[in-house]
């Protein structure tokens, strides 16, 4: 079982016993502003999501971890990869994205998982290109790209909600661990 240990989180494969809390974040609107249309997703599609990135792993070796605090053990969202195939401006591109409850915002773990997570994908994984798709004012995420040394690349929009976006990018010749 692939698990990444932080200074304060475990990212980890996914249990059935996550459901409930992933739904719990996937039903704020804040916490889904920035996702697709903006709209919350319910428990069932929740599972789904879980389940489908379950099979990405099985496939591609990789995929989106669940997120946890090792102090508590609490699911505080997720992060990961994947091969984004609905999109495809940026295939054959492997895509690191993440998403935390609003209660765990501001305070770095966004950062330190996908930090985590993009020396996973480049240094354990082989993969030599990441891309982070980011919606056009999602200010959040634009800073954690930022952080991870990735630049802003190219504008696009959303291929069936239309929205604009701005694809960041790094190589393995840019990463500084």
């Amino acid at each position: 079982m692939t698990e990444i240990h932080t200074p304060r989180l475990l990212l980890r494969r996914w249990h059935e016993g996550d459901v409930p809390f992933l739904a719990e974040i996937n039903a704020d609107p804040r916490a889904m502003r920035w996702v697709g249309d903006g709209s919350v997703i319910d428990a069932d599609t929740t599972a789904e999501e879980i389940e489908r990135w379950e099979e990405e792993w099985d496939e591609e070796g990789f995929g989106l971890f669940a997120v946890e605090l090792l102090g508590s053990g609490e699911l505080i969202g997720f992060t990961g990869l994947s091969v984004a195939e609905f999109f495809p401006d940026v295939v054959p591109d492997v895509a690191i994205g993440w998403r935390l409850g609003p209660q765990f915002w501001g305070q770095g773990y966004a950062s330190e998982a996908a930090h985590a997570t993009l020396e996973f994908a480049l240094q354990d994984r082989g993969i030599d290109r990441v891309v982070a798709v980011i919606r056009a004012g999602d200010k959040a995420s634009e800073n954690v790209a930022r952080k991870l040394g990735m630049a802003p690349e190219r504008e696009t929009d959303h291929p069936a909600y239309g929205v604009p976006l701005t694809v960041h990018a790094i190589d393995l010749t840019e990463y500084q661990a």
